[in-house]
């Protein structure tokens, strides 16, 4: 799957507090590795996930290994949404 890195940092900034931690929870891996999907830089403490960042407009493309934190990460923002109407 492919995904500009604009796209994946707004659907990072769109998730509520403590989303990092859940999804975390959720799949049972690290914090930091979820943070690291989303364009940190924690590899001390969580490990690489599987993205490749190509430099280019709108951030650059970034294609995905594996879509399972992504996915999850709209599923909460699914549920927020739900929640609030």
């Amino acid at each position: 799957m492919t995904i500009s890195f604009n796209e994946l940092r707004t659907i990072k900034d769109k998730l509520p507090s403590g989303s990092m931690k859940l999804i975390a929870q959720r799949l049972n891996i690290n914090e930091d590795t979820v943070r690291n999907y989303f364009g940190g830089s924690h590899y001390p403490a969580g490990h690489a996930v599987g993205i490749h960042i190509e430099q280019g407009p709108d951030g650059g493309i970034v294609a995905l290994d594996d879509s399972t934190i992504l996915d999850m990460a709209l599923q909460l923002l699914e549920e927020t949404e739900a929640a609030s109407n």
